[in-house]
Parts: structure tokens; C-alpha cells; sequence
């Protein structure tokens, strides 16, 4: 579900690919009635079922989403395991992973996998 709070952060957002930024929200937003946003860490940031799951990274020359379960370490961590077929996460923790997208054509080469990506992970850690 669109928020008011995290269109009016996109509207005045000013970055290289903040084209691609606003197509990968709607899309992760359309994929999952249960998927809301808010703004976390001075970026977009994607809850399931209420939970933190997905946070956009949004560096000068790059953005990035970070796949996370959540700000605490959870004692859990070390038999986490999620499968990305895609190779596109690159894994800061055992149970934090990372998309690096550098350019408007990755981005929308990328889109339709990274948004499965997203609700697995979603599924996977809710």
C-alpha cells in the first residue's frame, strides 16, 4: 500500500535513478497486498505484515536494497539460510543481503527478479 509519507519523499528526491527508484516500489507494492511502506534509514522501506523486511540504500551513484529480518540480531542467524538462484545478493550477514543496481537499464532488466526476490524473502522471514 502507497503512503502519502513515502510519496512526498519521492517527489522531492533528487537522484541519478530515481526513475528506476519509484518503478521498483510500485512494483514490489503491486506484488503483495500484505507489503506496506514507511521511510527507514532516510530511505523507502518495505514491511511485511508490519515487519521490516526490504530498505532501499540510496548512495550518490547507486541504489541498493537491503534484505534484512528486522534491526536486532535475531538468535537465530547462523541456521538462516535463503536460496537466491539469481546471484544478485550479495550477503553482508548470514541473514542480511545486499542488491547493487548501478544504472536505469539494470534496474528495468533486473525488476521482475528482484521483485520474486523481494517476496520470497518476504515469505521467507515473516
Amino acid at each position: 500500500m502507497e503512503t502519502p509519507e513515502v510519496a512526498d519523499f519521492l517527489r522531492e528526491l533528487s537522484h541519478p535513478l530515481k526513475d528506476g527508484i519509484v518503478s521498483l516500489r510500485a512494483a514490489i507494492l503491486a506484488s503483495d497486498d500484505q507489503i506496506t511502506e514507511h521511510i527507514k534509514w532516510n530511505a523507502p522501506s518495505f514491511c511485511y505484515r508490519g515487519d521490516d523486511r526490504v530498505t532501499f540504500r540510496l548512495a550518490p551513484d547507486r541504489l541498493q536494497l537491503i534484505f534484512h529480518r528486522g534491526a536486532k540480531v535475531r538468535a537465530d542467524t547462523a541456521a538462516f539460510s535463503f536460496g537466491d538462484g539469481t546471484g544478485m545478493l550479495a550477503w553482508a550477514a548470514p541473514d542480511r543481503g545486499v542488491i547493487t543496481l548501478t544504472d536505469a537499464d539494470e534496474v528495468q532488466a533486473k525488476l521482475p527478479a528482484v521483485v520474486e526476490l523481494v517476496g520470497r524473502w518476504m515469505r521467507a522471514t515473516a
